[in-house]
């Protein structure tokens, strides 16, 4: 474990069994401010995760002992880890293999070889969406609450509850709820979402959309079905209930 280079600095977790890599990515993150923890089995980043609780996951899927896809699938089941972002980062590039991460609940991939610009780029991105979604909203004040039939939407607490219960939602998820709760019976295309949700600096594509309004559908039930399907343009939040 690396200390921590100033005050604030978010912790990122490294998952790589490549030795070099590992130190390349640690070295780089360390350069931008980041305070860094380094894992390179499956069994020890659940372990450091659970223990520092990091601002953000790199995670390899070819790990040693459990693959990076298990660990994955164990940090989202974990209510200590559910909400923290996780990068996978593999050599596997095929379309499948995306939407599987993307269906496991990552909010971005990176396939290698990359260059390292791209992925602090990634990084940053993903950071900085995450700070705008858990910081105070001003025009709200405590909360600042988006209501729709059992849907509840704290801004302020970043929380969710359907018919009052609190429902887990990953960073991502959350921005592209409220982004619909907050333009219901407007038709947002997948390339307003990506931009709006996933950021310019991300390079997801328009399937990225599909897999999560899915995932986040499951999330909402029984009001998933809000969720309308414009045909050949992208989706649209029901005006009311």
């Amino acid at each position: 474990m690396t200390g921590r280079v100033n005050t604030g600095a978010a912790t990122i977790l490294v998952v790589d069994d490549e030795d070099d890599l590992r130190n390349v990515i640690d070295f780089n993150l360390r350069s931008h401010g980041y305070h860094t923890v380094l894992a390179a089995t499956g069994q020890e980043a659940l372990d450091l995760a659970a223990a520092t609780r990091p601002d953000l996951v790199l995670l390899d899927v070819m790990l040693p002992d459990i693959p990076g896809t298990q660990v994955c699938a164990q940090l989202k089941s974990a209510p200590q880890t559910r909400h923290i972002p996780i990068i996978m980062v593999t050599a596997r590039s095929e379309e499948i293999d995306r939407v599987v991460g993307f269906e496991l609940g990552v909010d971005d991939y990176v396939v290698k070889p990359f260059s390292v610009r791209e992925l602090m780029l990634r990084v940053r991105a993903i950071l900085k969406r995450i700070d705008k979604v858990d910081a105070p909203d001003v025009r709200g004040g405590d909360g600042d609450t988006l209501w729709f039939a059992g849907i509840e939407l704290d801004r302020g607490r970043h929380r969710v509850r359907v018919d009052g219960s609190d429902t887990s939602l990953t960073a991502t998820e959350f921005r592209l709820l409220e982004t619909f709760l907050s333009r219901r019976g407007r038709v947002q295309t997948r390339d307003t979402l990506l931009s709006d949700v996933w950021g310019t600096e991300i390079n997801v594509t328009p399937r990225t959309v599909d897999t999560h309004v899915k995932r986040l559908r499951e999330k909402l039930e029984p009001y998933g079905s809000y969720i309308e399907t414009v045909r050949g343009v992208g989706y649209r939040f029901a005006e009311s209930p």
